[in-house]
C-alpha cells in the first residue's frame, strides 16, 4: 500500500523499511512503531532476510521525530495515546538495539528525536552529505529520550551532554565524530549500497569501498572546552564555566541553554549522569518513568504550544528560572511508578549471548547459562538442579524476561546438542505459561 505510513518490502536478502510520511518529515506515529516492531519480529525468524534496511521517503528527512502534535493533543485531552505511544516507541527502540541481524539505517536529511531512536541503536548508521542530527527536546519541555540516556553519555568525552543541553545540530562530519553515524556514503551511491545488501553482501563488505571519510568537525575543534565545561558537576557550575570563558561560542551556548525549559535542563543533566552507569534496558525503563511525569506536567505542553501550535517562540516555563528547580523536583521524575504502570510498562527482554563452541557436555551449558543469569541458588548437577535454580530460585524475581541466544551449537558434539535441546524443553515445560526465558538457536 503506497499510502501506508510505513512500507515493508523483501528485496532479495534484505528487508526494506520505508518511513512514508514525507509531508510530515516522516514523523513517527504509534501505528508506525507497532507495525515496525511486528515486522522486525517476523524478519528476525526469516532465514531469507539477512539484513534489515530502514530509510525515509523523500529527500528532506529520514525522520524528524515523533508526531508531537498528536502527543500534545492527547495529553491535553487526557487520552492514553501519549503514554501508549511512548511505551510502544521505546519497545521498538529496544527491539532494534537487541536485533539479532544487521540493521542498517540510511540517515539522510533530518534525523531528530524519534528518528534517532529508530536509527542510532542499529548496527550500522549510514549518513550522506544531507544529514542533520539533533536532540532538541529540552526546547519543548521534554528530555532526550529514545535511549538518549544510553547513547549520549557514550559519545566522546562530554559531547553527549553538550548535545543534550543545547540541542545543537550536527552535520555529517560531526555525526561521524560523535558516533551517531558509523559510515558516510555519498547520496549518489546509496542505491548501490541497497543493491549490494539485497544481493546478500554483509553490511561491512558492502560498505568497504563505498564508505568515505569526512574531514573538518566542529566538535573536534571545540572538544577541549566541551569536555572541561560540560564535565562540571551541576548545571549551575556548567553555566558559570561558560560565563567565565568569554568567547562567542561560550556566550551563545550559555544563552541557548538558558532559553530551554529549566526543569528539562536539570532533568536532562541528571538523566545523562545516571545513564552513564546503566545498561540500555535500564535506561529505557528510567526514561519510561520520566516521560510519565512529563506527560502529567506543564512544560511539555507549553513548549509544544510555543514551538509548534502557536509558534510565538515565547514559552512560559514553570518554574521560570533554573534556581527555582530543586533537587527534590528532579528526583520525583525518577521515582518508581505506581505498581499497575510498572507491571504494564517496559518489559524488555534481557538478552544473553551464549557460545556453544567448546561445550563438551550439557553441564557446560548449565554452567554458562547460570553464570549469565546470575541465578541465586545452585545445588548439585543435572537438569533438575538447573530448573530449580533458574525457575524457582531466580527467574521469579526478575524485572523482565530473558532471551537466551545460543550460537554455534552445531559445533558442539551431536549428543551435547541433543542434551541442550532436552534441557531447553524441560525449562520451557517447568515455566508453563509464564515464559520468563525464551531460547533462540543461531547459526
Amino acid at each position: 500500500m503506497p499510502d501506508a505510513e510505513v512500507l515493508f518490502e523483501k528485496r532479495g536478502a534484505a528487508g526494506l523499511i520505508t518511513l512514508n510520511r514525507p509531508k510530515a518529515l516522516n514523523a513517527l506515529t504509534r501505528d508506525m512503531a507497532l507495525a515496525m516492531k511486528e515486522q522486525l519480529d517476523a524478519w528476525a525468524g526469516d532465514a531469507q532476510v539477512k539484513t534489515v534496511i530502514v530509510q525515509g521517503a523523500g529527500d528532506r528527512a529520514f525522520c524528524a521525530g515523533g508526531d508531537i502534535r498528536s502527543l500534545y493533543e492527547s495529553g491535553r485531552a487526557g487520552t492514553p495515546y501519549a503514554l501508549d505511544f511512548y511505551r510502544d516507541e521505546y519497545l521498538l527502540d529496544a527491539a532494534i538495539k537487541h536485533y539479532p541481524k544487521p540493521y542498517v539505517a540510511l540517515i539522510c536529511g533530518i534525523v531528530m528525536g524519534g528518528g534517532v531512536g529508530v536509527s542510532v541503536h542499529g548496527s550500522h548508521r549510514v549518513a550522506d552529505e544531507t544529514t542533520t542530527f539533533a536532540m532538541p527536546e529540552t526546547g519543548i519541555g521534554l528530555f532526550p529520550d529514545v535511549g538518549g540516556s544510553f547513547f549520549l553519555p557514550r559519545c566522546p568525552g562530554e559531547v553527549g551532554m553538550y548535545l543534550a543541553l543545547t540541542g545543537a545540530r550536527l552535520k555529517t562530519a560531526d555525526c561521524l565524530y560523535a558516533g551517531i553515524a558509523t559510515h558516510f556514503v555519498a547520496k549518489d551511491k546509496r542505491a548501490a549500497l541497497v543493491d549490494r545488501l539485497a544481493d546478500g553482501m554483509t553490511p561491512d563488505a558492502a560498505l568497504a569501498d563505498l564508505h568515505e571519510s569526512v574531514p573538518g568537525t566542529f566538535l573536534d575543534s571545540h572538544r577541549k572546552s566541551i569536555d572541561a565545561i560540560f564535565g562540571e558537576s551541576s548545571v549551575d557550575e556548567l553555566l558559570a564555566a561558560l560565563d567565565a570563558e568569554h568567547t562567542d561560542w561560550s556566550r551563545d551556548t550559555a544563552k541557548t541553554i538558558r532559553a530551554k525549559s529549566p526543569t528539562s535542563t536539570k532533568l536532562t543533566f541528571r538523566q545523562l549522569r545516571e545513564g552513564a552507569a546503566l545498561s540500555f534496558d535500564e535506561c529505557m525503563r528510567m526514561e519510561y518513568r520520566m516521560v510519565h511525569r512529563i506527560v502529567g506536567g506543564h512544560d511539555f505542553y507549553e513548549g509544544v504550544r510555543a514551538t509548534i501550535i502557536d509558534k510565538d517562540g515565547t514559552p512560559r516555563w514553570r518554574p521560570a528560572a533554573l534556581e527555582e528547580v530543586t533537587d527534590a523536583d528532579i528526583a520525583a521524575y525518577f521515582a518508581s511508578l505506581p505498581e499497575d504502570f510498572e507491571a504494564g510498562g517496559l518489559l524488555f527482554p534481557t538478552v544473553l549471548e551464549l557460545d556453544a563452541d567448546g561445550w563438551k557436555s550439557a553441564s557446560d551449558f548449565y554452567r554458562d547459562l547460570l553464570s549469565a543469569v546470575g541465578a541465586p541458588r545452585w545445588h548439585g548437577t543435572g537438569i533438575d538442579a538447573l530448573i530449580d535454580s533458574m525457575v524457582h530460585g531466580g527467574i521469579n524475581t526478575i524485572e523482565a524476561p530473558y532471551t537466551v541466544r545460543i550460537a554455534n551449537l552445531s559445533r558442539a558434539p551431536i549428543e551435547v546438542g541433543q542434551e541442550v535441546a532436552n534441557a531447553i524443553a524441560a525449562i520451557a515445560q517447568a515455566q508453563g505459561e509464564r515464559g520468563d526465558i525464551q531460547f533462540e538457536i543461531r547459526p
